[in-house]
């Protein structure tokens, strides 16, 4: 009777410890299921994170754009070398690494080459053409607008605009001073380097745009610590002028 009493507690006991070993397995089963349902969505996002980084950085760091509706009505087109050849956008060949340098050491007629890109050691430069196509008498606006920084690189960095023969130097305010830096007039806004107006732009005209940007070493924010750093730019040409909140 012992024996039978034994073999039946045995029998309940294996049954007890199959039935905790199927829930043990169940449940350790299920963490597997969170876990890699998080890996999963963890790794979608960081794909998406990487491609939208990708798209926003890649494809040159700096892009002009012509407003459609103001070229249809104007005539103004846009071009790197050959009128024929007008786009609405331009993209510009990007330079990947630049190290500080003097605004002394860039070439002096670097506005006089030709268009498209024109990138040099330590700089980043681009030239195109604004032609008056149509028959009436235009003014148009020209913003270089601030995409993004990272480590505070707009701090040191210039950005110098010829339109043909006249040349201006933007940089951010000092720091510690809020005055201009010497030689230079100061970003228009925090989003803006220069908003700038041309008037009285004749039928048939054509303006040469030229874009240098560098960075000035001996800018007093010229400093370790923005090392690394990025500032993306594009340039937008538009009939008038919206001020960016």
């Amino acid at each position: 009777m012992k024996d039978k009493v034994k073999k039946e507690k045995t029998k309940v006991d294996k049954k007890e410890k199959v039935k905790l070993n199927s829930e043990k397995i169940r449940e350790r089963d299920k963490k597997i299921e969170v876990i890699k349902t998080g890996l999963l969505i963890m790794t979608v996002f960081l794909i998406v994170v990487y491609f939208l980084l990708v798209s926003f950085y890649e494809g040159g760091n700096f892009t002009i754009s012509l407003d459609p509706e103001f070229a249809q009505k104007s005539g103004l087109v846009i071009y790197e070398n050959n009128s024929e050849d007008d786009k609405r956008i331009l993209k510009a060949t990007s330079a990947d690494f630049i190290d500080n340098i003097s605004v002394k050491w860039l070439p002096k007629d670097i506005h006089q080459r030709g268009g498209g890109s024109l990138n040099g050691e330590n700089y980043f430069a681009y030239s195109f053409y604004i032609e008056n196509k149509g028959s009436d008498v235009v003014n148009y606006w020209y913003e270089v607008v601030i995409d993004d920084v990272i480590k505070n690189a707009d701090e040191a960095i210039r950005v110098m605009i010829y339109r043909n023969d006249d040349m201006k130097l933007y940089a951010k305010a000092n720091s510690k001073t809020g005055e201009p830096e010497e030689g230079t007039t100061p970003f228009y806004s925090e989003k803006e380097v220069a908003v700038e107006q041309r008037s009285d732009f004749q039928s048939g005209d054509v303006d040469k745009m030229t874009i240098v940007v560098f960075v000035e070493g001996d800018d007093p924010d010229c400093l370790d610590n923005i090392i690394g750093g990025e500032m993306k730019m594009h340039m937008d040409i538009k009939e008038e002028h919206i001020k960016q909140e």
